[in-house]
C-alpha cells in the first residue's frame, strides 16, 4: 500500500522531534552531572550553561542554569525544547494512528502528559533528572515497540529516517560546539580536568562505555571526536547515522536523487578528518556536515513528504 505524503511528513517529522527531545534531555543531564565532578566557581559554571543554548542551536547569551533549563526543557513556544518537541511528536502522530501500533501511541501520549504536566519542576535540580529520564526512557521504549511489532513498510522507514537524519545532526553539533570548544581551551589553566570535560561530551551521547570498550585508551579529544564521527560501531556516530540512512533508502522507491545527497554528505564528513586534531577548524567543519545533513533532509522532503511526491 503506497503510503501518502502527508502521513509520511507526519511520521518523519514526530521521528525527528522525538529524537530532538531525546538528543537534548541526554545533553541536559550529562551537562548536569559534569559540574558534580568539575571543581569550578559558581560564576563559571553559568557561563559554561550558556554553551548548550549554542549546541541547540540559539544564540550564546549569559542565561545561567535556570534560564538554559528553561530555555531546553521547559519553553513550550521554543522548537529546542524537550516540551516543545514531545508536543510536536505527540501533534504529528495523532493524525497517523492508523499506521503506527497503538501501543506505541499510547507510550507517547502517556510521556506527554508527564512532560507538560512535570516540565516546570525541571528547573529543580532534585526534579529535572527524572524528567529527563523519563523522556529519554521513553523515546527508546517507543523505538522498541516500533522495531517488535510494526511493519516493516514504507511507514516504518519514514520513521527511521527522521530518527536517524535528526539524530545525526544533533551528534554533530555537540562535536561542532562542545568538543571544538575543549580543543580551543584545551592547552590554557585548567587542563587537569580536560579529561572529565571529555567524559562529559561522551555522556551527552551515551557514548561513555562504548567509547571505552572501543578503544581501550585514555579519552583524548581526538580520540573522542573520531569515535563520535566516524565509528560505525557506535549507532550514535554520524557514520552509522548515514548507514542507517541508508537502509532505509535502500527500501524506498525513487531513491536515486536522495541517495546522491547521502554520499554527499558522506564525502563532507570524510573531508573534515584532518579538522579532528584541530579545534579551531572543527566548528566549521561541522558546518559543513550539518549543511549537508541540511541539504539531505530537503531531498527527502522533495520525493517523499510533499503533496506531490507520492499521491
Amino acid at each position: 500500500m503506497a503510503l501518502l505524503s502527508r502521513v509520511a511528513d507526519h511520521i518523519y517529522w514526530a521521528a525527528r522531534n522525538l529524537e530532538r527531545a531525546e538528543d537534548t534531555a541526554r545533553l541536559v543531564r550529562a551537562f548536569q552531572d559534569l559540574f558534580a565532578d568539575l571543581p569550578i566557581p559558581d560564576e563559571q559554571v553559568n557561563g559554561l550553561w550558556s554553551t548548550l543554548a549554542v549546541v541547540a542551536g540559539d544564540s550564546p547569551s549569559d542565561l545561567g542554569e535556570a534560564g538554559v533549563v528553561r530555555l531546553l526543557v521547559t519553553d513550550r513556544d521554543r522548537s529546542s525544547s524537550v516540551v516543545y518537541n514531545v508536543t510536536a511528536a505527540r501533534d504529528n502522530l495523532r493524525s497517523t494512528r492508523e499506521v503506527l501500533p497503538r501501543e506505541a501511541w499510547q507510550l507517547l501520549n502517556d510521556l506527554w502528559l508527564t512532560v507538560t504536566r512535570d516540565a516546570d519542576r525541571a528547573v529543580e535540580r532534585h526534579f529535572r533528572g527524572r524528567l529527563l529520564n523519563r523522556v529519554i526512557a521513553d523515546s527508546r521504549g517507543m523505538d522498541g515497540v516500533l522495531n517488535s511489532t510494526m511493519n516493516r513498510d514504507a511507514a516504518f522507514e519514514m520513521w527511521r529516517l527522521g530518527r536517524y537524519v535528526e539524530r545525526a545532526d544533533m551528534t554533530t553539533r555537540v562535536v561542532g560546539v562542545r568538543a571544538a570548544s575543549l580543543m580551543r581551551t584545551a592547552p590554557r589553566e585548567g587542563r587537569e580536568y580536560d579529561e572529565v570535560q571529555w567524559m562529559s561530551v561522551l555522556r551527552s551521547l551515551s557514548a561513555h562505555q562504548m567509547f571505552q570498550r572501543s578503544t581501550r585508551n585514555a579519552i583524548t579529544g581526538t580520540g573522542v571526536v573520531r569515535f563520535l564521527l566516524y565509528d560505525r560501531r557506535f549507532p550514535r556516530s554520524v557514520a552509522a547515522a548515514l548507514d542507517e540512512i541508508e537502509m532505509s533508502l535502500a527500501r524506498l522507491p525513487a531513491n536515486s536523487v536522495v541517495m546522491e545527497r547521502l554520499a554527499e554528505a558522506r564525502s563532507v564528513l570524510r573531508s573534515t578528518a584532518p579538522s579532528a586534531t584541530d579545534g579551531s577548524n572543527l566548528d566549521m567543519a561541522m558546518e559543513r556536515v550539518q549543511i549537508a545533513i541540511a541539504t539531505l533532509d530537503v531531498a527527502i522532503t522533495n520525493r517523499y513528504l510533499r503533496l506531490d511526491s507520492t499521491e
